[in-house]
């Protein structure tokens, strides 16, 4: 059902626009609704809107305040109106990178955000290209991007309008408009992978490519998160060999060695990562000993942990190896022995408390790892 707007408030705003665009006045004076900015970042894609916040000031919202369905407001061009979604000007919502709104593809940039809002429980979103109008006095359905249809929920009372981003994951969020006792959500889903690696492709071709690190961190990037296994090693390789910073060193060869592993030369892999292995720290030996605990590989973490021990002969943490290897392989005399050993050569109370606490585990025969 349409119905006309006839508030007094639509009036001054009327005359408001007229005497600012006379020069009359453009002073920058305190709202009754205030402006409001809200983002969240999902990888590294940036989504905000910017509203006004009206206040509930025990007035009939639903159905009334704001009219359900499309409605003639009396002003402007156009014939039927959405909601704005707020107040005073155009609420406003940009993505720097492109998004999937409830599934559907929305192109990177700024929308007017729009509702229509039903009595059956549900509301239409809508996208505008038209991001710089007044409101939805000039609303324009050609200049649509995407509408969405979604369905309301109640919830606890909120007094001023307020847009919320909840249930933030690695590649989605959900977006809420709340007011009153309702609330109006819409998910947001970004393929954070193929935006961060088209990033990282661009900046490898600039001033960021010019350090070893950079190469480095996009290689483990892409092994990490399901990108190409070829691109990922010849940015590793330019890490190692590289012209203009060539160095091998425990990180970079053993992320050469994984990316190989998952393409299946495991021969080749295994040989890099022996020769990580000979460019390792104590410390860095000792981390790849318990990540290979952790891939339930326990004859070769003792293997490694081994290794350790004879390199470094006489320091703390080789023997905090020996008896996590010990122990993964369920010989916890053994285990015990080294980890006593550990215990009078730890340097601060942090590791002395968490070896203590471990001899314990050993003690009642349960693994540390």
């Amino acid at each position: 059902m349409k119905r006309n707007y006839k508030i007094g408030s639509l009036f001054c705003l009327v005359l408001l626009m007229f005497y600012g665009t006379n020069g009359i006045s453009q002073l920058d004076l305190p709202r009754g609704s205030q402006m409001a900015t809200v983002s969240q970042r999902i990888g590294i894609t940036d989504i905000s809107i910017v509203y006004s916040r009206p206040a509930v000031k025990e007035r009939e919202i639903w159905g009334k305040l704001v009219p359900y369905g499309m409605n003639n407001l009396g002003f402007g061009t156009a014939k039927e109106s959405p909601w704005r979604a707020g107040a005073n000007e155009n609420t406003i919502i940009k993505f720097t990178d492109d998004v999937k709104i409830e599934g559907k593809p929305l192109s990177a940039g700024k929308y007017g955000l729009h509702m229509i809002v039903n009595e059956n429980n549900t509301a239409t979103i809508i996208f505008s290209n038209n991001y710089e109008a007044w409101g939805s006095y000039f609303y324009e359905p050609s200049e649509d991007a995407l509408r969405v249809d979604v369905d309301t929920k109640d919830r606890s009372h909120m007094e001023e309008l307020t847009y919320l981003f909840t249930e933030a994951k690695k590649n989605s969020v959900v977006a809420s408009l709340n007011w009153e006792k309702k609330q109006i959500p819409f998910s947001i889903e970004v393929d954070v992978t193929d935006i961060v690696l088209a990033d990282i492709r661009h900046k490898l071709q600039n001033f960021p490519g010019f350090s070893r690190q950079t190469w480095e961190q996009a290689a483990n990037f892409s092994l990490n998160n399901g990108g190409d296994l070829d691109e990922a090693l010849g940015w590793i390789n330019a890490a190692i060999e590289g012209q203009f910073f060539s160095q091998k060193n425990f990180n970079n060869l053993s992320v050469k060695s994984r990316i190989l592993t998952n393409q299946g030369k495991t021969a080749e892999a295994e040989a890099v990562m022996d020769e990580a292995l000979g460019l390792a720290t104590i410390l860095e030996v000792h981390g790849y000993g318990r990540q290979l605990i952790a891939q339930g590989k326990k004859e070769k973490a003792l293997e490694v942990f081994k290794m350790n021990a004879k390199k470094h002969k006489g320091l703390w943490p080789v023997d905090y190896g020996m008896a996590r290897g010990y122990s993964a392989m369920g010989q916890y005399k053994s285990a015990l022995k080294h980890l006593k050993i550990a215990a009078n050569r730890a340097p601060d109370k942090i590791n002395k408390d968490a070896i203590a606490a471990n001899i314990i585990k050993l003690e009642n025969g349960t693994d540390i790892n």
